[in-house]
């Protein structure tokens, strides 16, 4: 049975209402609902498919692309479903799942926007100015749209009795969403009483947990780009998150995953943080009580800003993580020596302005330090074939820290202007689906 990501690897969705109709022989359209479907991408949350549910079981034997149409879309597959989720295909199904380009304009949700001038500085908790400053309340450079869309059944289609159901003439719009992987995070909050601070998080539970099995944590903080007070921007902006949490990752894999949504910037440029960077520390510190975590397998990772929260904890808090991501980040290096001691894995693009010269100085003093490095220039528009080879050449495994630069030109996508932090922003939309350093980083143990 194909997983819910390897559905929506070659299809990107929408929004859609439908209503409901007579069924039966040569019977109007028998529509009861549409379901928008959306999906996570590297560089945000797209709308995936939309999953109609018909009065009467559909045989899918007999359902041609042709059959449907929906506005500004392009359909690239249809199918049928016991459920809504596509992950339930079977030949007959009262779902009829539509496959969506995500490629097409419509499709993308995230929309990337300069934050206002002149808005105050967001909380760092509750209340009051972040002493790090921040971007405006609701995020700092992304705003996401609704997902909707109009559907039309244009030609007959039969149901698994044998009977055909005609179109009605209506074009219909949809009434629910359902967020792939997204919607497997619980948005919680943590009351820190040695900080005063208050965290909203998200947090992934392994489906199949069972208390007194152990399983590891992986932390994802977010970048400055991604701050709000909502608590699920984190999960829409990249793949950070909901990487670990995949039905494919979680079946080799199973982990729980951890990603606070931070109101205001924890880390900065100067390498300062807040209390926040030790109130997330105790929150990983509190699950691991509450749910019997194994606390020689948790692991840290985090983009740009993130990825200076997850250097500073390294710091900080050197015995906590068995290893860590690096994407995107820097620090200041004649800070970074207890790293030495560390297993790190590091990315970044020679396009970023900050982080490659950044992470050359720190890994010029972790390697006076002691530190075995093993280093590699990879290219941004490999397959997942030629990453995996790349790796097996870096034999990444005799190596304590690896420390990987994507080639100048290689994560910028064709079309899109390279000046400003486009060399910087684009190394996180390729780096949380290299299959092989996930791998990695679930072999290390403390």
């Amino acid at each position: 049975m194909p997983s819910r990501r390897h559905f929506l690897a070659a299809s990107a969705g929408t929004l859609m209402t439908l209503g409901v109709a007579a069924q039966g022989q040569d019977a109007p359209a028998a529509m009861r609902k549409v379901t928008a479907i959306t999906q996570v991408f590297g560089d945000g949350i797209r709308l995936t498919a939309a999953a109609i549910e018909y009065a009467l079981a559909i045989d899918g034997t007999q359902l041609p692309v042709s059959a449907f149409e929906v506005a500004g879309r392009r359909i690239t597959g249809v199918f049928t479903s016991t459920a809504a989720d596509p992950a339930q295909r079977a030949q007959a199904g009262r779902f009829v799942i539509l496959a969506l380009s995500p490629d097409d304009a419509g499709a993308i949700l995230a929309e990337h926007v300069q934050p206002q001038r002149g808005a105050q500085p967001q909380a760092a908790g509750a209340g009051g100015p972040g002493p790090l400053g921040g971007p405006p309340v609701g995020g700092a450079d992304t705003v996401y749209r609704s997902a909707s869309v109009q559907v039309a059944q244009v030609a007959p289609i039969f149901a698994s009795d044998g009977s055909s159901i005609v179109p009605d003439g209506k074009t219909l719009s949809s009434s629910a969403v359902m967020n792939l992987v997204v919607d497997d995070f619980r948005q919680l909050e943590f009351h820190d009483p040695a900080t005063g601070d208050t965290l909203r998080y998200n947090l992934f539970i392994p489906r199949h947990y069972q208390a007194g099995t152990t399983y590891p944590l992986v932390l994802f903080m977010h970048d400055a780009g991604a701050t709000s007070e909502i608590t699920r921007t984190t999960l829409l902006q990249g793949r950070g998150a909901v990487a670990w949490a995949s039905p494919e990752d979680q079946e080799k894999r199973p982990c729980f995953v951890l990603a606070p949504q931070y109101a205001a910037l924890i880390a900065n440029d100067n390498s300062e943080t807040t209390s926040l960077l030790d109130t997330t520390v105790h929150l990983v510190q509190a699950l691991c009580r509450e749910y019997g975590l194994d606390t020689r397998r948790l692991y840290a990772t985090g983009q740009s800003g993130g990825c200076m929260q997850a250097i500073a904890m390294n710091i900080r808090y050197p015995d906590l993580f068995a290893a860590s991501y690096l994407v995107a980040g820097q620090w200041d290096a004649a800070l970074v020596r207890p790293l030495a001691r560390k297993k790190l894995w590091i990315l970044v693009s020679q396009d970023d302005a900050k982080a490659y010269p950044g992470q050359n100085a720190i890994t010029a003093v972790l390697e006076q330090e002691g530190a075995r490095i093993g280093r590699a220039i990879w290219d941004g528009t490999w397959t997942p074939a030629q990453f995996r080879a790349a790796y097996d050449r870096l034999h990444a495994d005799a190596h304590q820290i690896n420390y990987v630069a994507l080639r100048k030109g290689t994560v910028i996508p064709p079309g899109q202007p390279a000046a400003g932090a486009s060399g910087h922003r684009n190394t996180w939309r390729i780096a949380y689906d290299i299959t092989p350093i996930r791998e990695w980083l679930f072999r290390q143990v403390a």
